[in-house]
């Protein structure tokens, strides 16, 4: 499994407090949970060339890890294309909390992706689907201490699934975890993540992240590119006049 973990390593280079809690980015700090002998992890980054987003490396890739925040702008009308087109003809997608106001996801869900933030909660999320793959060795519950605050109403299509619910100490409530299908491409979108809290450090948020990779690759024959073409027919069928 060829895995890529984009980000755009803009908090870290700036807020020395981020630094600090991620000195790898935070690209990193999920590459080095997911490498493994049977797993390659490739990182990229909004400065590299194209953006990191090269054709190249897209046709290798089986999952697509993202996450985002100050940039969304930043990502070129080209690349948004190049990798909807990958999406859909079977390359799964990871999106991680403020990746929902990506250009790329708002592209695959059609809709604004609006919700209700604020800084700095306690997070209870809940497992409300525990026979999903995505849940396999999730507790029924776990809580994060501190977490910035995701509330619905979420402007989301309806989800194929929805894995997870959080619920925040302030009363707020959302779908935090939740799947779709585009093309013959696996997407599960997943809310905790604030740069400013160490999330991705946390074993359970961890075993996720790990689960999902594992859940939207593709079965080998699912990567294929569905063509519009003028087919001729099987039993010969009735010539035109």
């Amino acid at each position: 499994m060829k895995i890529l973990v984009w980000n755009e390593n803009i908090h870290e280079r700036e807020q020395p407090d981020v630094a600090a809690i991620y000195p790898k980015g935070i690209h990193g700090c999920i590459a080095d949970f997911l490498s493994t002998e049977s797993v390659i992890v490739t990182t990229a980054t909004l400065d590299m060339p194209n953006q990191g987003l090269s054709e190249e490396l897209l046709a290798e890739t089986d999952v697509l890890v993202w996450w985002g925040h100050h940039a969304h702008d930043a990502i070129t009308d080209e690349n948004v294309e190049t990798l909807c087109r990958h999406i859909n003809g079977g390359m799964g997608l990871v999106a991680l909390h403020s990746a929902h106001h990506s250009r790329l996801f708002r592209r695959l869900m059609g809709t604004s992706c609006n919700l209700k933030w604020r800084h700095g909660d306690r997070e209870r999320i809940w497992c409300a689907l525990p026979s999903h793959p995505i849940a396999r060795g999730v507790p029924e519950h776990f809580e994060l201490p501190r977490e910035e605050m995701y509330g619905e109403p979420f402007d989301i299509p309806t989800p194929d699934e929805v894995v997870f619910l959080g619920w925040f100490a302030g009363g707020e409530v959302f779908r935090s975890g939740v799947t779709y299908r585009r093309g013959t491409g696996k997407i599960f979108y997943f809310q905790p993540g604030h740069e400013e809290y160490p999330i991705f450090h946390d074993r359970i948020i961890q075993q996720i992240i790990k689960n999902a990779v594992e859940w939207a690759c593709p079965i080998q024959h699912e990567r294929k590119a569905v063509i519009c073409e003028n087919a001729q027919p099987l039993e010969g069928g009735i010539p035109l006049a």
